[in-house]
């Protein structure tokens, strides 16, 4: 899952260095250049850290946290300006922000700042696996798809997982009947294949081979 950042700086040059620098990390990155298009995404639910700019035409970034944070009172913040003021900063920080840099500032520095910030608000994430553009939390066992949860079976997950630790490996339909359903089941070794298929259906981009006359593969 790409972590999604949004740019409020009404220089388009720095605006756009700054959004390129996040899109080289992996960033989704969303750009505003004025204090109206940004109030009109402020409760977008979506944004994983705001970046704002502290002077913004008649307003300024202070306001638009004030929306955000109505909003939404977690997503990080970082603020950045051209006036290097203690009061600015504090008053930042009284506002909610979680960080503040001054311009002219070095973008490989920004984008460092903003990969700890992630990384300290969306821990309990870190541990989620990507796999063929999904991704699943085997703690919770839990698969998403842009964000979206894909509810599966209890079987459907322990397929799914056997394969992910697996990758690579081939099985045959009797291996996975001991590994999924354990060596005591006494169906037809067809569950495998109707399993598969509804987690097929429900993943489709998920990139499991079928080797015919021998079993299945993931990758």
């Amino acid at each position: 899952m790409k972590r999604v950042i949004s740019i409020v700086e009404d220089e388009k040059d720095i605006n756009n260095l700054v959004a390129q620098y996040l899109r080289k990390e992996g960033y989704e990155v969303h750009s505003y250049y004025t204090y109206e298009e940004a109030s009109a995404h402020a409760g977008d639910d979506d944004v994983h850290l705001w970046i704002l700019d502290i002077m913004l035409d008649d307003k300024s970034g202070f306001d638009l946290i004030e929306e955000i944070r109505l909003r939404d009172p977690d997503t990080p913040v970082i603020f950045m300006s051209a006036r290097d003021k203690e009061f600015d900063r504090i008053i930042g920080l009284e506002k909610g922000s979680d960080d503040y840099i001054t311009k002219p500032f070095s973008p490989k520095e920004l984008v460092l700042r903003v990969n700890n910030i992630i990384k300290r608000a969306y821990k309990d994430n870190s541990n989620r696996i990507a796999v063929d553009g999904y991704e699943l939390d085997e703690v919770q066992r839990k698969i998403y798809a842009d964000n979206v949860e894909i509810e599966l079976t209890t079987k459907e997950f322990d397929l799914l997982m056997m394969f992910i630790k697996n990758k690579g490996i081939a099985f045959s339909r009797d291996k996975i009947l001991e590994n999924v359903w354990d060596e005591n089941y006494f169906g037809s070794d067809r569950v495998v294949d109707d399993t598969l298929r509804r987690l097929r259906k429900k993943l489709p981009n998920l990139n499991i081979h079928t080797i015919y006359g021998y079993g299945y593969r993931l990758g």
